[in-house]
């Protein structure tokens, strides 16, 4: 585990990771005994955090043989994570390509919920006051990723976007329900979307969609760039090739589909 300083850990959880981390590294079934001999922890303890564990659904306790495994939330949080390692994979050597074409940022993200999840972030060096990290979230209403994948949204999970608050990140961030479903139909119909300022200020972004086989959107692709160095130009350049990576991540995903990987944190 990484080293940090004692001020900032929290020991039982530290400890409780411990015993997560012993148990499903094993491949089968342990007992309380093993997983107390192998950490050296108190019998009470580790009887707690096992329980704690099952109780959450990161341990299975197979209550008849006494015995722990990984249990159903464990495994789902491994299969998005080799999800999105999957997506990353395919879609990076895209996005190479378009940094060095375009010398500018591209980003990558999945949705969860009414946010979007910054997975990849491939940048050239190039000054750009970007704030965006890999593992940040910024709403869908907000950015031209979000924008992007709301406009292949089924209608039923477009409605709760249109219909909830929606606040400003900026003083040019859209914050009007219905003008945002107009907004989407129109991404829909163009398939991208450009976003100036409303998520960050100075900054441009161009999103496009990655669809799966349905034409479900399970990430979106951009390019950012400060508003000056974004010429019309260049807009429309980036824009099609933007759309170009994204038709052919998406054809190899519908060859070889992960498991989904929109995350439904």
């Amino acid at each position: 585990m990484r080293k940090v300083g004692d001020d900032y850990l929290v020991q039982p959880v530290v400890k409780a990771l411990q015993v997560l981390e012993y148990v499903t590294r094993q491949g089968r079934d342990v007992t309380l005994t093993e997983t107390v001999q192998e950490l050296k922890l108190p019998k009470t303890t580790v009887f707690r955090y096992l329980q704690t564990l099952s109780a959450a659904s990161f341990l299975y306790h197979d209550v008849q043989r006494d015995r722990y495994s990984a249990g159903p939330r464990f495994r789902d949080l491994a299969r998005v994570d080799r999800s999105l390692q999957g997506l990353r994979d395919v879609a990076r050597p895209e996005m190479q390509k378009l940094a060095e074409t375009f010398h500018e940022t591209v980003n990558l993200a999945v949705l969860s919920e009414s946010e979007v999840v910054y997975i990849d972030i491939l940048g050239t060096g190039r000054p750009v006051r970007m704030q965006a990290k890999v593992g940040h979230r910024h709403p869908v209403h907000s950015t031209s990723l979000g924008k992007a994948m709301a406009a292949y949204l089924p209608k039923e999970a477009v409605d709760p976007i249109c219909e909830s608050e929606l606040p400003a990140m900026t003083l040019k961030t859209l914050t009007d329900g219905r003008s945002f479903r107009r907004q989407v139909d129109d991404i829909r119909r163009r398939g991208y979307a450009i976003e100036i300022g409303e998520n960050e200020d100075g900054l441009m972004c161009i999103g496009v969609p990655i669809l799966d086989g349905t034409g479900y959107p399970v990430a979106a692709m951009s390019l950012s760039a400060p508003e000056n160095r974004m010429r019309p130009s260049m807009t429309t350049e980036a824009a099609e090739a933007l759309k170009d990576a994204a038709s052919r991540i998406s054809f190899c995903i519908q060859r070889a589909p992960p498991a989904s990987a929109h995350m439904n944190a």
